[in-house]
């Protein structure tokens, strides 16, 4: 999967695709390869507000939904999103 960086509100927020399927919150029963992940980096010091503008705007634009959210010791947060892969059968003859 290749690595992009998409623009947020807020200048310090990241947002990347997520590399490995190694702790992707996953429903039972389906696969990583089902759904394409998303992981939100919120550094400690961003505002709350700020932080909910860019995962509600990820969330709404993009057809993402929240899978996880961590918060760690120092004040960052990890906000892991995730959306199916529709996967679309030819229906042509051949």
């Amino acid at each position: 999967m290749a690595r992009r960086t998409a623009r947020s509100a807020h200048p310090s927020i990241r947002i990347q695709a997520a590399s490995s399927a190694g702790d992707l919150p996953l429903e039972p029963g389906r696969r990583p390869e089902d759904y394409e992940f998303q992981v939100v980096t919120i550094p400690r010091g961003v505002s709350i507000s700020a932080a909910r503008s860019s995962v509600t705007e990820e969330a709404e634009y993009g057809r993402w939904e929240l899978a996880r959210t961590r918060m760690y010791i120092g004040g960052a947060q990890k906000v892991w999103m995730r959306r199916r892969i529709l996967r679309v059968r030819s229906t042509l003859q051949r």
